[in-house]
């Protein structure tokens, strides 16, 4: 068990909450009234501090999270009519043009994702 006193500072430590975080969840839920709920944050706030300094998120522009979101989807500039016509579409991608609100809500609800993960 990780002591929630403690920071984590190492892999296996990282990995051994991510266990017990996950374990704790499966038992726990989101049971705001069990006596561990409070050690799930503890363990959360402690899991994030250690990814925070060692698995740093680099900056994306829309268009990298919109390429990228893409790749994982296995689409093609085609499968996007929401953004429009194919000539837009084309000048998005290739950096011509930026996303407008209007589209950037549609890509938000398909992909099921922040709309601020699109807006520099």
């Amino acid at each position: 068990m990780i002591n929630p006193f403690l920071t984590i500072t190492n892999e296996p430590e990282y990995d051994a909450a991510v266990e017990q975080l996950n374990t704790l969840l499966d038992e726990i839920g989101t049971n705001e009234k069990h006596p561990l709920y409070t050690f799930i944050d503890t363990l959360r706030i402690l899991i994030h501090a250690y990814e925070e300094n060692h698995y740093p998120i680099p900056d994306c522009s829309g268009l990298d999270i919109l390429d990228f979101l893409m790749t994982e989807h296995e689409l093609t500039p085609l499968d996007l009519p929401e953004i429009g016509p194919q000539e837009i579409i084309s000048d998005i991608l290739s950096g011509k043009r930026e996303l407008n609100m209007q589209q950037i809500r549609a890509l938000s609800k398909r992909f099921h994702v922040s709309p601020a993960v699109f807006i520099p």
